[in-house]
């Protein structure tokens, strides 16, 4: 499989796929806590399918914090316990998207809580398109024609302690 797959993918995986997750500390045993900061999907533990994104978003973290080092933990996902939860995917920047990840960036989300959640990385670049989106200066058509020509990466995220046990710490890069 490739290093981007989709969420379709994960699901008819008949094997575990592996995951990543960069930050500036080696993560064993993932905890749901409370981000410093508003997030794409939420609050919760977020992966990835694709290394360069876990690095990425390491190096961001190191910078952030002023660390020395930077970890890329990876985990086994066990796809059949997957299936089990309350899941949410989005296969593109789309209007649905948009909506959930500005609500959600934004602290107004009141919607249905799911246990995993799908879909493009809104990342820093994507961010200033965003505000622009949130203030009224583009409109949804121009915004997502803007976030359709960037190459989002995806993340994973896990909202709750129980869909954490989808995961198995594997080791780190």
């Amino acid at each position: 499989m490739s290093n981007n797959i989709s969420f379709k993918e994960i699901l008819s995986s008949k094997k575990d796929i592996k995951i990543y997750h960069g930050s500036d500390i080696l993560i064993k045993t993932p905890k749901i806590i409370q981000p410093v900061r508003a997030l794409d999907f939420g609050q919760g533990f977020y992966t990835t399918t694709n290394i360069e994104q876990a690095k990425s978003f390491a190096k961001k973290v190191q910078d952030r914090n002023g660390s020395a080092e930077i970890h890329i933990s990876i985990y086994t996902l066990n796809t059949k316990i997957l299936k089990s939860f309350s899941c949410l995917h989005f296969n593109k920047p789309d209007k649905e998207w948009l909506d959930f990840v500005s609500a959600n960036r934004n602290g107004t989300y009141n919607g249905k809580i799911f246990d995993i959640i799908y879909g493009p990385v809104a990342n820093d670049t994507v961010f200033k398109t965003f505000i622009a989106y949130q203030n009224g200066t583009l409109n949804e058509k121009e915004t997502l024609k803007r976030l359709k020509v960037r190459n989002l990466y995806n993340q994973l995220v896990f909202t709750n302690e129980e869909a954490l046990k989808c995961l198995q710490f594997f080791g780190e890069i």
